[in-house]
């Protein structure tokens, strides 16, 4: 029997725009609420929509099992190209096509290039479900991109928007930003709900037990994230509401992109991995971890690094809105695939 989408998840674009939708209905008939929202700041953080960033990143981490990591060393052939085509293929292609179809929109261009540098480590799980792809592949990937991301992600920003971005003459863009600064947002939104979802998982394993854990805890924590995620985007929009008539061309610029980089990750995955001998549920389960994005990181580091009212912040929110559709397209792809080419 097929998997299917659990209601919260199904909808997921529709919760999206209606979130949008309500933040700039605030944002454009009650002009004062953006003066109310920025009262919340310290500096350039607005100290409710911080928790709200970290509690957003939390409950997919409290699902990665870590002691899948090693398994992934037992195929190194898929290991490598998982890296290869994840890590250096992906960002790249998404730098080239950031700069093609957003070169006129430095803010989403950079918001878009963040997006290309996080691969995702939560809704892949879904896909991958419904696709019937291997769940302890899609572990060991999630358990790796995510150590990645923790340790990577400053690094990888630096290069693509510091020395990349110049060297392919795109100048004047002024970000000054440092490895420090972003570290210092990744350590924030991404390192401190690692470390207590690490810790919660294994002391609620250790004292309550697995059964507890898998069947209550994780179903009480995962909402959190959707709640986060639309609270994000109610405020965002909420300090957009005099941009009403452009919004919805803007969605559609950033969209383009996000969907050509979603079909060329999929299919490059899928055919290298089977190419290489991969049978269908492993090459399902690398070509979702290669194609999906982690959108809670990108919109954190955004909004931490350039602001709640900036253009990176909004790319990084129209990428689930996006994201939603296209895999659940993918996942009845990959099925037409398996019958083409797994017979």
């Amino acid at each position: 029997m097929k998997k299917r989408l659990g209601f919260l998840d199904k909808y997921l674009t529709l919760w999206i725009f209606l979130a949008m939708l309500i933040g700039v209905g605030i944002g454009y008939f009650i002009p004062s609420s953006s003066g109310f929202i920025n009262s919340f700041s310290s500096g350039t953080t607005n100290i409710p929509l911080a928790i709200g960033l970290i509690l957003m990143m939390y409950p997919p981490l409290t699902k990665i099992d870590f002691s899948k990591v090693p398994l992934m060393f037992e195929k190194p052939k898929l290991l490598g190209i998982s890296f290869i085509i994840t890590w250096i293929v992906g960002p790249f292609l998404m730098f080239l096509l950031a700069t093609f179809f957003l070169k006129d929109y430095p803010e989403y261009m950079t918001g878009l290039i963040i997006i290309g540098i996080a691969p995702c480590i939560a809704m892949v799980i879904v896909w991958n479900e419904l696709a019937e792809g291997n769940r302890e592949l899609t572990a060991g990937l999630i358990g790796l991109n995510s150590l990645f991301q923790v340790l990577f992600f400053s690094f990888y920003a630096y290069f693509y928007l510091e020395v990349m971005l110049p060297l392919f003459g795109i100048k004047g863009l002024e970000l000054d930003i440092t490895v420090a600064e972003i570290a210092k947002t990744v350590g924030i939104y991404l390192g401190i709900p690692f470390a207590l979802a690490v810790a919660s998982r294994y002391f609620i394993k250790k004292y309550i037990g697995d059964k507890w854990f898998n069947q209550k805890f994780i179903p009480f924590v995962s909402p959190i994230t959707l709640i986060a995620l639309l609270f994000t985007i109610v405020v965002m929009f909420s300090l957009k509401g005099e941009m009403i008539v452009d919004l919805p061309f803007d969605v559609v610029r950033i969209a383009i992109p996000l969907v050509i980089f979603f079909t060329i990750m999929f299919f490059l995955m899928f055919f290298v991995a089977k190419k290489i001998g991969a049978n269908y549920r492993d090459a399902v389960a690398l070509s979702f971890t290669a194609s999906g994005n982690n959108f809670e990181l990108a919109i954190a580091v955004s909004i931490g690094v350039f602001g709640i009212n900036s253009g990176q912040a909004f790319a990084g929110v129209v990428g689930p809105l996006v994201e939603v559709p296209a895999l659940i397209i993918l996942v009845n792809v990959a099925f037409w695939l398996k019958k083409k080419f797994y017979k």
